[in-house]
């Protein structure tokens, strides 16, 4: 029997790029609050989502750097197993609902990627690199205090794709009072039989869910964000009108399931 549950899949199951959830994951993040034009995001939206027109174009540009574990010690591998991501979570509608759609989202991992691709986020290679915190006292640790500043860059193919910074202000206590919207993809897989280039072999609108999911040390401040326009990419449609608060906080959860909200191959 092959095992694995990624490719390639073998005999004894090594070579997989990734093993059965359940998948535990750490990061440090970064978030930045920004307004695009509405109707560039309301284009990027699958069937079965529609434009939340009180958000007006809110989204948010996220920098991760993570760590993540299965049940076989990966997090003692971590050429293999950490990595770090950017991405963009517009606001939008499912039935009347709110909630976070992902149109962009950039990782340096092929592991990470292959999870991704599993669940319905877009995931490009890329290279992204983010401000870490120390906790020896230095002008380069970056605590969580008033007055530390934080960087995130996203770059692909030799390009700058977006640049943020943040100046940290103030603890927010509760951090569902910002991040309090579930999060909705698209799994897409082609189907390159002739004849049938535009009929997916998936097409699916998915809900993620995330196990004992937990946000600690959350601060907010003054923020910066640019999404240059470059060859190649779509992603400055939706670069910033206006920016409004920075977050720095930390996140873990565990992933073991998947919803499926909708097939669109059916609808």
């Amino acid at each position: 029997m092959l095992k694995g549950f990624t490719v390639p899949l073998t005999p004894q199951g090594d070579s997989t790029l990734n093993r059965n959830p359940p998948w535990h994951y750490s990061s440090d993040c970064l978030a930045v609050e920004y307004w695009a034009e509405p109707s560039a995001i309301a284009a990027l939206l699958p069937p079965g989502l529609s434009a939340d027109t009180a958000s007006d174009g809110r989204a948010f540009f996220w920098f991760l750097d993570w760590q993540f574990t299965g049940s076989n010690d990966e997090l003692t591998d971590p050429a293999r197993y950490q990595y770090r991501e950017a991405f963009v979570m517009v606001e939008a509608l499912y039935e009347g609902q709110p909630v976070n759609y992902c149109p962009y989202i950039f990782v340096d991992n092929d592991a990470a990627l292959a999870r991704g691709w599993a669940q319905g986020y877009p995931k490009k290679l890329a290279s992204v690199f983010q401000t870490r915190s120390f906790s020896a006292p230095s002008p380069a640790a970056a605590p969580l205090a008033p007055g530390s500043r934080f960087g995130g860059s996203l770059s692909a193919h030799g390009e700058r794709l977006a640049t943020a910074r943040i100046q940290l202000e103030e603890a927010i206590p509760d951090p569902r009072t910002v991040f309090s919207r579930p999060s909705v993809m698209r799994r897409y897989f082609p189907n390159l039989t002739a004849g049938h280039w535009d009929k997916p072999a998936v097409d699916e609108l998915t809900l993620s869910l995330t196990d004992n999911l937990t946000l600690v040390d959350l601060w907010a401040g003054s923020a910066e964000l640019s999404i240059p326009e470059v060859r190649g990419e779509d992603m400055h449609a939706i670069a910033p009108i206006r920016v409004g608060r920075g977050y720095r906080f930390g996140m873990s959860y565990s992933v073991t399931d998947l919803k499926i909200l909708r097939d669109n191959r059916k609808a």
